[in-house]
């Protein structure tokens, strides 16, 4: 929905509601997001490569996420950290960078790879570029943090996987639902439970124009722009037994949108992601998360409540504000770098390779209508995919 064409009582109506979703300040950082979105400078802002000492942190892409989200995030907590901004608009680089006083702005990602002042890269590019500027950022002795998705391909997932291996930079997702406050509450109640579970995500997602830059064929479509949030929450919450992992497609006239996903997990367990996008909430992307494991019952809705019942005991949790785990994903990688935090390099390894190869076969499961069966990756060997037998005829 173009919100610039709408009109000012549901503009107002739209911060509004807003604020009391997410906060003003943070709601005040979204609008000027979207301002942001369309700036433009008569002559642009004087760019430096004279960073200070704390500006040891790199942005790679500088849309609206970035603005609203990494950056906003970061500066609240961390302060001036920003050292450089690097978009292919110009613009957006400029705009972000003076916003948030960084003092390099380019539109060259060289510039922020090639920079020994920067530590840290925060990614948050264009989908298909997300693995290129982090192999890169890695071969550079760099940490690098990547939004979703973190690959789009299998190609880009093997030359990730080897990167990794090869260098000593640590690789942060942009996954973060399930460390989120109530996500990491609602992970505790089931893990006390015995025995599989029954999980199901039911997502209304915003529509979304045909010509989109997410329907580009290198960009992976919804499935790996949106859905993935989701199999990640899934992969999280089974841990290691999740495989092997049976992969039903449900869809009618399109394998990205208004789609039902079903799974089978290697303890039995059985989830189900429901991913629609038939117009436009008024409250943004809307999301229910049921699950019924051992004694436990649970119910959340929009990161903003959870409820979980366990026999005759029932537990209510809200948050002041919705809380999708961004503030806390942004802040543990870059508190992670710079306070030396412990990293365990085999587990998210692991988290890389497995989570990806789930949202990968998922697609490749709706793109072809075929059930597919996978199990974990073997880090020495690549992932691999079976196609479920199919019953003979007749």
């Amino acid at each position: 929905m173009d919100y610039n064409a709408a009109s000012i009582p549901f503009k107002v109506r739209k911060v509004w509601r807003y604020g009391q979703m997410f906060g003003w300040r943070r709601t005040w950082a979204k609008v000027q997001a979207h301002r942001h979105q369309s700036r433009h400078f008569d002559v642009l802002p004087t760019s430096h490569h004279r960073l200070e000492k704390p500006q040891q942190v790199g942005l790679i892409g500088c849309g609206n996420y970035a603005f609203a989200n990494i950056a906003y995030f970061l500066h609240r907590a961390q302060g001036r950290v920003i050292g450089g901004c690097m978009d292919k608009n110009p613009h957006r680089a400029a705009s972000l960078a003076r916003h948030y006083g960084a003092p390099l702005h380019t539109t060259d990602a060289e510039e922020l790879l090639e920079n020994d002042h920067i530590r840290l890269l925060y990614i948050a590019s264009n989908h298909a570029s997300h693995a290129e500027y982090a192999i890169r950022g890695l071969e550079h002795g760099k940490d690098v943090y990547i939004e979703k998705p973190h690959v789009v391909d299998d190609d880009q997932l093997d030359r990730l996987t080897r990167a990794m291996q090869e260098t000593r930079g640590r690789v942060y997702l942009g996954f973060n639902r399930p460390g989120s406050k109530l996500g990491r509450t609602l992970r505790r109640a089931l893990d006390e439970q015995p025995g599989a579970g029954v999980y199901n995500w039911f997502v209304a997602g915003h529509e979304i124009d045909p010509d989109h830059w997410y329907f580009h064929p290198r960009e992976g479509g919804r499935v790996l722009g949106n859905l993935c949030h989701w199999t990640d929450f899934l992969y999280v919450l089974l841990g290691p037994r999740a495989f092997p992992i049976q992969i039903t497609p449900v869809s009618a006239r399109s394998s990205d949108v208004d789609i039902a996903v079903n799974y089978v997990f290697g303890d039995g367990s059985i989830g189900v992601i429901t991913f629609s996008a038939k117009g436009h909430t008024f409250d943004g992307v809307r999301e229910r998360f049921s699950a019924h494991q051992g004694n436990c019952l649970a119910v959340l809705e929009d990161f903003a409540s959870l409820t979980v019942e366990i026999v005759d005991k029932k537990r209510c949790y809200r948050g002041r504000h919705r809380d999708h785990g961004h503030r806390d994903n942004i802040l543990g990688a870059y508190r992670t770098t710079f306070h030396n935090q412990p990293y365990d390099h085999r587990a998210q390894l692991e988290r890389i390779v497995n989570t990806a190869h789930l949202f990968l076969r998922t697609k490749e499961a709706l793109e072809t209508g075929r059930t597919l069966t996978i199990h974990a990756a073997d880090l020495g060997g690549a992932p691999r995919a079976e196609p479920k037998p199919q019953a003979r005829a007749g």
